[in-house]
Protein backbone atom coordinates (compact mmCIF):
# COMPACT_ATOMS: atom_id res chain seq x y z
CA UNK A 1 0.00 0.00 0.00
CA UNK A 2 1.75 3.33 -0.70
CA UNK A 3 1.91 6.33 1.34
CA UNK A 4 -0.73 8.77 -0.71
CA UNK A 5 -3.17 5.44 -0.78
CA UNK A 6 -2.82 5.35 3.27
CA UNK A 7 -2.96 9.02 3.29
CA UNK A 8 -6.27 9.11 1.07
CA UNK A 9 -8.00 6.40 3.67
CA UNK A 10 -7.50 8.11 6.75
CA UNK A 11 -10.50 9.71 8.11
CA UNK A 12 -11.10 13.34 7.57
CA UNK A 13 -11.47 13.47 11.51
CA UNK A 14 -8.40 12.30 12.12
CA UNK A 15 -6.74 15.25 9.97
CA UNK A 16 -9.04 18.07 11.76
CA UNK A 17 -7.57 16.66 15.08
CA UNK A 18 -3.97 16.46 13.82
CA UNK A 19 -4.56 20.34 12.79
CA UNK A 20 -6.54 20.99 15.92
CA UNK A 21 -2.70 19.56 18.28
CA UNK A 22 -1.02 21.98 15.29
CA UNK A 23 -2.30 24.97 16.20
CA UNK A 24 -2.39 24.48 19.89
CA UNK A 25 1.02 23.26 20.12
CA UNK A 26 2.38 26.39 17.86
CA UNK A 27 0.47 28.38 21.41
CA UNK A 28 2.26 26.27 23.80
CA UNK A 29 5.74 26.03 22.25
CA UNK A 30 5.77 29.87 21.34
CA UNK A 31 5.55 30.10 24.99
CA UNK A 32 7.56 26.59 26.20
CA UNK A 33 10.56 27.07 24.31
CA UNK A 34 11.12 30.31 26.17
CA UNK A 35 9.74 29.69 29.32
CA UNK A 36 12.51 28.25 31.01
CA UNK A 37 14.49 31.22 30.23
CA UNK A 38 12.00 33.18 31.43
CA UNK A 39 11.92 31.76 34.56
CA UNK A 40 15.47 31.55 35.34
CA UNK A 41 16.40 34.75 33.45
CA UNK A 42 13.74 36.94 34.58
CA UNK A 43 12.64 35.51 37.63
CA UNK A 44 15.77 33.79 39.27
CA UNK A 45 14.50 30.49 39.37
CA UNK A 46 17.59 27.22 39.95
CA UNK A 47 17.63 24.46 37.66
CA UNK A 48 15.49 22.20 40.27
CA UNK A 49 13.01 24.51 40.54
CA UNK A 50 12.71 24.80 36.68
CA UNK A 51 12.71 20.59 36.90
CA UNK A 52 9.85 20.33 39.70
CA UNK A 53 7.66 23.21 37.45
CA UNK A 54 8.18 20.96 34.11
CA UNK A 55 7.97 17.61 36.28
CA UNK A 56 4.33 19.09 38.29
CA UNK A 57 3.25 20.23 34.98
CA UNK A 58 3.63 17.42 32.94
CA UNK A 59 2.45 15.21 35.29
CA UNK A 60 -0.83 17.17 36.41
CA UNK A 61 -1.00 17.08 32.28
CA UNK A 62 -1.01 13.23 31.96
CA UNK A 63 -2.04 12.12 35.77
CA UNK A 64 -5.70 14.03 34.44
CA UNK A 65 -5.69 12.24 31.13
CA UNK A 66 -6.71 9.28 33.95
CA UNK A 67 -10.16 10.86 34.92
CA UNK A 68 -11.16 12.57 31.51
CA UNK A 69 -10.39 9.33 29.70
CA UNK A 70 -12.65 7.52 32.94
CA UNK A 71 -15.28 9.74 32.00
CA UNK A 72 -15.10 9.71 28.26
CA UNK A 73 -15.79 5.90 28.37
CA UNK A 74 -18.56 6.13 30.90
CA UNK A 75 -20.44 9.02 28.71
CA UNK A 76 -19.91 7.02 25.50
CA UNK A 77 -18.83 10.59 24.06
CA UNK A 78 -15.29 12.12 23.62
CA UNK A 79 -15.59 15.54 21.84
CA UNK A 80 -16.60 17.53 25.06
CA UNK A 81 -13.70 16.44 26.61
CA UNK A 82 -11.21 17.15 23.82
CA UNK A 83 -13.53 20.74 23.79
CA UNK A 84 -12.97 21.47 27.13
CA UNK A 85 -9.49 20.37 27.53
CA UNK A 86 -8.32 23.03 24.54
CA UNK A 87 -10.60 25.68 25.76
CA UNK A 88 -8.81 25.56 29.32
CA UNK A 89 -5.60 25.55 27.70
CA UNK A 90 -6.44 28.27 25.27
CA UNK A 91 -7.79 30.33 28.30
CA UNK A 92 -4.45 29.77 30.42
CA UNK A 93 -2.05 31.38 27.87
CA UNK A 94 -2.57 35.33 28.92
CA UNK A 95 -1.26 33.96 32.49
CA UNK A 96 1.98 33.70 31.13
CA UNK A 97 2.11 37.20 29.64
CA UNK A 98 1.12 39.01 32.88
CA UNK A 99 3.06 36.73 35.19
CA UNK A 100 5.58 38.32 37.69
CA UNK A 101 6.27 35.76 39.98
CA UNK A 102 7.15 32.21 39.63
CA UNK A 103 3.90 31.37 41.97
CA UNK A 104 2.27 33.14 38.61
CA UNK A 105 4.05 31.12 36.32
CA UNK A 106 3.23 27.61 38.55
CA UNK A 107 -0.53 28.61 38.17
CA UNK A 108 -0.55 29.33 34.69
CA UNK A 109 1.59 26.26 34.05
CA UNK A 110 -0.74 24.21 35.64
CA UNK A 111 -3.87 25.40 34.52
CA UNK A 112 -2.51 24.94 30.91
CA UNK A 113 -1.44 21.13 31.22
CA UNK A 114 -4.50 20.36 32.98
CA UNK A 115 -6.17 21.41 29.70
CA UNK A 116 -4.52 19.32 27.99
CA UNK A 117 -4.77 16.19 30.77
CA UNK A 118 -8.56 17.01 30.18
CA UNK A 119 -8.22 16.83 26.26
CA UNK A 120 -5.52 14.03 25.76
CA UNK A 121 -7.32 10.98 26.71
CA UNK A 122 -10.47 11.37 25.01
CA UNK A 123 -8.52 12.78 22.03
CA UNK A 124 -6.17 9.66 21.79
CA UNK A 125 -9.54 7.26 21.99
CA UNK A 126 -11.56 9.61 19.43
CA UNK A 127 -8.64 8.97 17.20
CA UNK A 128 -8.87 4.83 17.82
CA UNK A 129 -12.80 4.93 17.47
CA UNK A 130 -12.05 6.42 14.02
CA UNK A 131 -9.17 4.92 12.61
CA UNK A 132 -9.25 1.55 10.78
CA UNK A 133 -7.84 -0.98 12.37
CA UNK A 134 -5.04 -1.40 9.53
CA UNK A 135 -4.20 2.17 9.78
CA UNK A 136 -3.94 2.75 13.17
CA UNK A 137 -0.64 3.04 13.64
CA UNK A 138 -0.77 5.18 10.18
CA UNK A 139 -3.14 7.29 12.16
CA UNK A 140 -1.25 8.09 15.26
CA UNK A 141 1.76 9.11 13.52
CA UNK A 142 -0.07 11.53 11.50
CA UNK A 143 -1.74 13.35 13.97
CA UNK A 144 1.61 13.06 16.03
CA UNK A 145 3.43 14.74 13.07
CA UNK A 146 1.03 17.72 12.46
CA UNK A 147 1.09 18.09 16.38
CA UNK A 148 5.06 18.33 16.01
CA UNK A 149 4.37 20.27 13.42
CA UNK A 150 3.39 23.22 15.88
CA UNK A 151 6.24 22.14 18.10
CA UNK A 152 9.00 23.26 15.91
CA UNK A 153 6.42 26.23 14.32
CA UNK A 154 6.12 27.99 17.51
CA UNK A 155 9.63 28.12 18.86
CA UNK A 156 10.29 29.46 15.35
CA UNK A 157 7.62 32.01 15.11
CA UNK A 158 9.29 32.71 19.24
CA UNK A 159 12.47 33.48 17.61
CA UNK A 160 11.46 35.80 15.21
CA UNK A 161 9.46 37.77 17.67
CA UNK A 162 11.87 37.27 20.20
CA UNK A 163 14.25 39.15 17.81
CA UNK A 164 11.60 41.51 16.10
CA UNK A 165 11.18 42.89 20.01
CA UNK A 166 14.09 42.95 21.07
CA UNK A 167 13.74 40.01 23.65
CA UNK A 168 10.20 41.02 25.26
CA UNK A 169 9.11 37.77 26.63
CA UNK A 170 5.85 39.07 27.29
CA UNK A 171 4.30 40.37 23.79
CA UNK A 172 5.42 36.67 22.10
CA UNK A 173 3.35 35.19 25.14
CA UNK A 174 0.28 37.56 23.87
CA UNK A 175 0.86 36.41 20.34
CA UNK A 176 0.41 32.69 21.90
CA UNK A 177 -2.82 33.43 22.46
CA UNK A 178 -4.10 33.98 18.73
CA UNK A 179 -3.14 29.98 17.55
CA UNK A 180 -4.93 28.39 20.93
CA UNK A 181 -8.01 30.27 20.00
CA UNK A 182 -8.07 28.74 16.48
CA UNK A 183 -7.78 25.44 17.45
CA UNK A 184 -10.91 25.66 19.81
CA UNK A 185 -12.74 27.24 16.78
CA UNK A 186 -11.70 24.59 14.46
CA UNK A 187 -12.84 21.93 17.39
CA UNK A 188 -16.50 23.73 17.46
CA UNK A 189 -16.53 23.32 13.79
CA UNK A 190 -14.97 20.61 12.23
CA UNK A 191 -14.56 17.98 14.78
CA UNK A 192 -17.76 15.39 14.62
CA UNK A 193 -18.40 12.46 17.25
CA UNK A 194 -18.20 9.21 15.17
CA UNK A 195 -20.98 6.77 15.35
CA UNK A 196 -20.50 4.21 18.34
CA UNK A 197 -21.41 0.57 17.20
CA UNK A 198 -23.20 -1.28 19.59
CA UNK A 199 -21.18 -3.91 21.55
CA UNK A 200 -23.13 -6.95 22.94
CA UNK A 201 -21.28 -7.11 26.25
CA UNK A 202 -20.94 -2.69 26.71
CA UNK A 203 -22.72 -1.80 29.71
CA UNK A 204 -23.08 2.01 31.66
CA UNK A 205 -21.07 1.30 34.37
CA UNK A 206 -18.24 2.74 36.32
CA UNK A 207 -15.47 1.87 33.84
CA UNK A 208 -12.98 1.80 37.04
CA UNK A 209 -14.78 -0.51 38.49
CA UNK A 210 -13.12 -3.98 39.48
CA UNK A 211 -15.15 -5.87 37.18
CA UNK A 212 -13.64 -4.11 34.10
CA UNK A 213 -10.70 -3.23 35.26
CA UNK A 214 -9.67 -7.30 35.27
CA UNK A 215 -10.66 -6.47 31.39
CA UNK A 216 -7.26 -4.50 31.22
CA UNK A 217 -4.89 -7.54 29.84
CA UNK A 218 -1.51 -8.28 31.70
CA UNK A 219 -0.51 -7.16 27.98
CA UNK A 220 -1.75 -3.78 28.81
CA UNK A 221 -0.35 -3.40 31.86
CA UNK A 222 3.06 -4.58 30.02
CA UNK A 223 2.78 -1.52 28.04
CA UNK A 224 1.85 0.76 31.07
CA UNK A 225 4.84 -0.31 32.83
CA UNK A 226 7.09 -0.06 29.89
CA UNK A 227 5.68 3.76 29.15
CA UNK A 228 6.64 4.63 32.34
CA UNK A 229 10.25 3.40 32.13
CA UNK A 230 10.54 5.44 29.19
CA UNK A 231 9.30 8.68 30.68
CA UNK A 232 12.10 8.25 33.06
CA UNK A 233 14.48 7.99 30.42
CA UNK A 234 13.13 11.25 28.56
CA UNK A 235 12.89 13.68 31.35
CA UNK A 236 11.80 17.39 30.53
CA UNK A 237 12.77 19.21 27.27
CA UNK A 238 13.32 21.97 29.17
CA UNK A 239 16.81 20.92 30.03
CA UNK A 240 17.56 21.07 25.97
CA UNK A 241 16.64 24.66 26.30
CA UNK A 242 19.01 24.98 29.63
CA UNK A 243 21.71 23.01 27.72
CA UNK A 244 21.34 25.15 24.58
CA UNK A 245 21.63 28.39 27.13
CA UNK A 246 24.90 26.53 28.59
CA UNK A 247 26.79 26.66 24.56
CA UNK A 248 26.90 30.36 24.75
CA UNK A 249 23.66 30.83 22.07
CA UNK A 250 22.29 34.23 22.36
CA UNK A 251 18.63 34.07 24.09
CA UNK A 252 16.41 34.80 21.26
CA UNK A 253 17.82 32.19 19.52
CA UNK A 254 17.89 29.15 22.07
CA UNK A 255 14.03 28.26 20.98
CA UNK A 256 15.90 27.01 17.81
CA UNK A 257 16.88 23.89 19.92
CA UNK A 258 13.00 22.92 20.30
CA UNK A 259 12.37 24.37 16.67
CA UNK A 260 15.63 21.15 15.45
CA UNK A 261 13.90 18.75 17.72
CA UNK A 262 10.72 19.16 16.54
CA UNK A 263 11.35 19.13 13.21
CA UNK A 264 12.91 16.06 13.45
CA UNK A 265 10.50 14.84 15.33
CA UNK A 266 7.62 16.22 13.16
CA UNK A 267 9.85 14.30 9.89
CA UNK A 268 10.25 10.86 11.40
CA UNK A 269 6.38 10.19 13.54
CA UNK A 270 4.65 9.33 10.24
CA UNK A 271 7.10 6.73 8.98
CA UNK A 272 7.72 4.89 12.49
CA UNK A 273 4.01 5.05 13.03
CA UNK A 274 3.31 3.86 9.46
CA UNK A 275 6.39 1.28 9.87
CA UNK A 276 4.78 0.15 12.87
CA UNK A 277 2.08 -1.59 11.37
CA UNK A 278 4.48 -3.80 10.00
CA UNK A 279 7.59 -3.98 12.55
CA UNK A 280 7.84 -6.43 15.55
CA UNK A 281 6.74 -3.36 18.08
CA UNK A 282 9.38 -4.76 20.90
CA UNK A 283 12.54 -4.55 18.54
CA UNK A 284 11.07 -0.76 17.13
CA UNK A 285 10.58 0.45 20.70
CA UNK A 286 14.25 -0.95 21.52
CA UNK A 287 16.03 0.61 18.24
CA UNK A 288 14.01 3.74 19.91
CA UNK A 289 16.03 3.39 23.34
CA UNK A 290 19.43 2.91 21.29
CA UNK A 291 19.08 6.36 19.50
CA UNK A 292 17.97 7.87 22.98
CA UNK A 293 20.88 6.98 24.20
CA UNK A 294 23.26 8.24 22.01
CA UNK A 295 21.12 11.47 22.01
CA UNK A 296 22.41 11.80 26.01
CA UNK A 297 25.83 10.81 25.14
CA UNK A 298 26.34 13.28 22.75
CA UNK A 299 24.64 16.23 25.19
CA UNK A 300 26.65 14.98 27.76
CA UNK A 301 30.13 15.09 26.18
CA UNK A 302 29.67 18.58 24.74
CA UNK A 303 28.02 21.61 24.58
CA UNK A 304 29.34 23.03 21.73
CA UNK A 305 26.72 24.52 19.27
CA UNK A 306 27.01 21.68 16.48
CA UNK A 307 27.21 18.65 18.79
CA UNK A 308 24.01 20.04 20.93
CA UNK A 309 22.45 20.08 17.41
CA UNK A 310 23.22 16.62 16.67
CA UNK A 311 22.10 15.23 19.79
CA UNK A 312 19.36 17.56 20.02
CA UNK A 313 18.27 15.75 16.19
CA UNK A 314 18.61 12.31 17.52
CA UNK A 315 16.53 13.15 20.37
CA UNK A 316 13.34 13.94 17.92
CA UNK A 317 14.36 11.04 16.21
CA UNK A 318 13.46 8.90 19.34
CA UNK A 319 10.33 10.26 19.83
CA UNK A 320 9.69 9.68 16.29
CA UNK A 321 9.94 6.50 16.57
CA UNK A 322 8.36 5.37 20.09
CA UNK A 323 5.54 8.45 20.87
CA UNK A 324 3.25 7.24 18.50
CA UNK A 325 3.95 3.50 18.38
CA UNK A 326 3.25 3.54 22.66
CA UNK A 327 0.05 5.46 22.43
CA UNK A 328 -1.21 2.79 19.21
CA UNK A 329 -0.02 -0.05 21.45
CA UNK A 330 -2.45 1.18 24.10
CA UNK A 331 -5.05 0.52 21.30
CA UNK A 332 -4.22 -2.40 20.59
CA UNK A 333 -4.30 -3.96 23.75
CA UNK A 334 -7.67 -2.80 25.46
CA UNK A 335 -10.93 -2.93 24.30
CA UNK A 336 -12.91 -0.34 22.68
CA UNK A 337 -15.11 0.50 25.72
CA UNK A 338 -12.29 0.73 27.94
CA UNK A 339 -10.00 2.82 25.48
CA UNK A 340 -10.32 6.12 27.46
CA UNK A 341 -9.79 4.29 30.66
CA UNK A 342 -6.53 2.47 29.42
CA UNK A 343 -5.15 5.79 28.10
CA UNK A 344 -5.96 7.42 31.66
CA UNK A 345 -3.88 4.20 33.54
CA UNK A 346 -1.16 4.73 30.79
CA UNK A 347 -0.76 8.48 30.95
CA UNK A 348 -1.42 8.39 35.12
CA UNK A 349 1.96 6.19 35.36
CA UNK A 350 3.79 7.73 32.71
CA UNK A 351 2.80 11.17 34.83
CA UNK A 352 3.97 10.27 37.95
CA UNK A 353 7.67 8.70 35.95
CA UNK A 354 7.82 12.47 34.82
CA UNK A 355 7.44 14.07 37.86
CA UNK A 356 10.24 12.19 39.27
CA UNK A 357 12.44 12.10 36.39
CA UNK A 358 12.62 15.97 35.83
CA UNK A 359 12.81 16.42 39.49
CA UNK A 360 15.87 14.10 39.93
CA UNK A 361 17.15 16.22 36.53
CA UNK A 362 17.23 19.43 38.14
CA UNK A 363 18.71 18.41 41.69
CA UNK A 364 21.68 16.41 39.22
CA UNK A 365 21.86 19.45 37.07
CA UNK A 366 22.28 22.24 39.99
CA UNK A 367 24.69 19.82 41.85
CA UNK A 368 26.70 17.69 39.45
CA UNK A 369 25.71 20.03 36.02
CA UNK A 370 24.55 19.13 32.79
CA UNK A 371 26.90 16.09 31.81
CA UNK A 372 25.82 14.25 34.82
CA UNK A 373 22.17 14.98 33.79
CA UNK A 374 22.08 13.47 30.23
CA UNK A 375 24.44 10.45 31.48
CA UNK A 376 21.71 9.58 34.18
CA UNK A 377 19.25 9.90 31.47
CA UNK A 378 21.17 7.17 29.28
CA UNK A 379 21.47 5.04 32.72
CA UNK A 380 17.70 4.83 32.61
CA UNK A 381 17.51 3.85 28.93
CA UNK A 382 19.66 0.65 29.37
CA UNK A 383 16.90 -0.08 32.37
CA UNK A 384 14.42 0.24 30.31
CA UNK A 385 15.70 -1.99 27.63
CA UNK A 386 16.41 -4.61 30.58
CA UNK A 387 12.70 -4.71 30.77
CA UNK A 388 11.86 -4.99 27.12
CA UNK A 389 13.23 -8.40 27.63
CA UNK A 390 10.71 -9.34 29.72
CA UNK A 391 7.91 -11.22 27.93
CA UNK A 392 5.82 -8.79 25.17
CA UNK A 393 2.90 -10.35 24.63
CA UNK A 394 -0.67 -9.29 23.03
CA UNK A 395 1.13 -6.13 21.03
CA UNK A 396 0.85 -7.99 18.05
CA UNK A 397 -2.43 -9.37 17.92
CA UNK A 398 -4.74 -5.65 17.99
CA UNK A 399 -8.32 -5.57 18.95
CA UNK A 400 -10.90 -3.95 16.99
Amino acid sequence: MGAKSVYRRIPRGIWVLGFVSMLMDISSEMIHSLLPLFMVGALGASALLVGLVEGLAEATALIVKLFSGVLSDYLGRRKGLVLGGYSLGALSKPLFALASTMGFVVTARLLDRVGKGIRGAPRDALVADMAPLELRGAAFGLRQSLDTVGAFVGPLVAVGLMLLWANDFRAVFWVAVIPALMAVILIIFAVHEPKKREQPTAKRENPVSFSNLRRLSPAYWHVVAIGAIFTLARFSEAFLVLRAADSGVSVALVPLVMVAMNLVYALTAYPFGHLSDRMDHGHMLALGLGVLIAADLVLMVSHHPAVLLLGVALWGVHMGMTQGLLARMVSDVASADLRGTAYGFFNLMSGLALLVASVVAGLIWDIWGAAATFATGAGFCVLALLALGLPFGGTKKPRP
